[in-house]
């Protein structure tokens, strides 16, 4: 019973699915049809045809070719012919030269430069017009597909950047109204680097911005690397559960970074703490890690933690990609030479995955430079611990500082500071491409 019922629905769909497709290339071939139609009246099609036929009737009519017993396409050789009205036209354009009052020799060049000029396509010129026609139509078609992904590009990408350079050539500019108080070229560059806690340590504190900043970037992604680069060897040398271990170390990159924050704040609680109460089962006094007066460096060591962990999944996976492409010639004559464990990693699994440990890289060190979420969720939205003389705040928190404090000339020194963070990325970057060249093996 259940299988007749399986197969009568299967049926009905299938008969719908033909329907549909029948409906779909009426409507199609229609539209297209009109389309087609409406085009060949807007641009005179008919006459159009009619010149060119006229055209090449002068042409053949010139050069003595009966269309009506040989065919234009197969037995003209255009190249030879327009070859013959060249060294004509030289000959007839030298004649004029030497006799410059003889009309019947100027009507027979201006014949000849229109014969040539007329003249049908030979077959390069069909092939190579065919080519441009086949690319055209790829390009077309290659718009196409990217044309949603290029609107929103152009909303959310272009557009900003334009505005932000917009936005920093102003002098206390209000958005309200839309005001601007004067221009300036390098002015709210110079009001952002020289505030205090954005590049230099705010008065009674080590602290800003900056320091906070590339502290946690450049601590966090070479421990995450290592830490991740090894995780996905041993993945990769598990046989068994090997889908349920990949599985467990990527929920970390589906979770929503937030949650996780809020889960670490309350692991590192000073008092009821699942990491203080593990440093107690071993006699260790209590850390005072995010709480009142809490050290800078507990307080930052909490942060880099977090940023590992929150790596993690990703990095792993593309780690384990990697590896898996690896051809296994090379593990087979490791294990000939009875090579150790440790030198093949050194000198064959690090070489030959160095491109994506170099990809790995710099995301990783452009994504912590923009650290902002756990920073407000581990101290609050100031970046503040209580008691403490000194604020955990990244580059991005400042930016958004100004962002939600719409006074005149703030808007200005945001897109400022976005510059700013844009071009420290931008530095290391580079080096990082440069250190690349010599130590990436393609």
């Amino acid at each position: 019973m259940l299988k007749q019922l399986t197969k009568k629905i299967k049926t009905a769909l299938s008969k719908f699915a033909w329907h549909f497709r029948n409906v779909y290339l009426t409507i199609k071939r229609g539209i297209g049809g009109a389309i087609k139609k409406a085009w060949n009246t807007v641009s005179f099609k008919e006459k159009r045809e009619l010149n060119k036929q006229k055209k090449l009737d002068f042409v053949l009519n010139y050069i003595n070719f009966d269309s009506k017993v040989l065919d234009v396409q197969l037995d003209l050789d255009v190249i030879k012919v327009r070859e013959e009205l060249k060294a004509k036209r030289a000959e007839l354009t030298a004649s004029v030269k030497q006799n410059p009052s003889d009309s019947a020799l100027k009507v027979e060049l201006k014949k000849v430069k229109q014969v040539i000029k007329w003249l049908p396509e030979d077959v390069y010129q069909i092939n190579r017009k065919g080519d441009r026609k086949v690319e055209t139509q790829l390009i077309i078609k290659a718009a196409l597909y990217l044309l949603p992904a290029i609107i929103l590009l152009a909303l959310f990408t272009f557009w900003p950047i334009i505005n932000t350079l917009r936005l920093i050539v102003y002098v206390g500019y209000t958005e309200a109204d839309g005001s601007i108080q004067g221009y300036t070229l390098f002015g709210n560059f110079v009001k952002v680097i020289t505030q205090r806690g954005f590049i230099r340590p705010s008065a009674g504190t080590f602290s800003s911005a900056l320091i906070n900043t590339l502290l946690m970037a450049f601590i966090s992604v070479p421990i995450s690397i290592v830490i991740s680069l090894l995780i996905a060897v041993g993945l990769n040398a598990i046989k068994a559960f090997k889908g349920f271990f990949q599985t467990i170390f990527f929920l970390p990159y589906v979770t929503n970074t937030i949650a996780i924050a809020l889960v670490f704040k309350f692991m590192f609680n000073e008092n009821f703490g699942l990491v203080n109460t593990m440093l107690g089962w071993i006699n260790i006094d209590k850390v005072n890690w995010l709480s009142t007066n809490a050290n800078y460096w507990a307080a930052l060591s909490v942060l880099i933690i977090y940023s590992v962990w929150d790596s993690l999944a990703f990095k792993i996976m593309v780690f384990l990609s990697a590896i898996q492409g690896i051809d296994k010639q090379y593990y087979q004559a490791a294990d000939i030479d009875s090579t150790p464990k440790g030198k093949v990693f050194r000198k064959i699994t690090v070489p030959l995955i160095s491109p994506m440990i170099f990809y790995i890289a710099i995301t990783s060190i452009i994504g912590a430079l923009k650290v902002y979420s756990s920073v407000i969720t581990l101290t609050n939205e100031n970046g503040e611990i209580r008691g403490a003389t000194y604020n955990m705040k990244s580059i991005v928190m400042y930016i958004y500082d100004y962002l939600n404090n719409r006074a005149p000339g703030n808007l200005s020194l945001a897109a400022a500071s976005s510059l700013v963070l844009f071009g420290i990325i931008l530095i290391f970057t580079l080096i990082q491409m440069q250190v690349g060249k010599k130590r990436v093996h393609y």
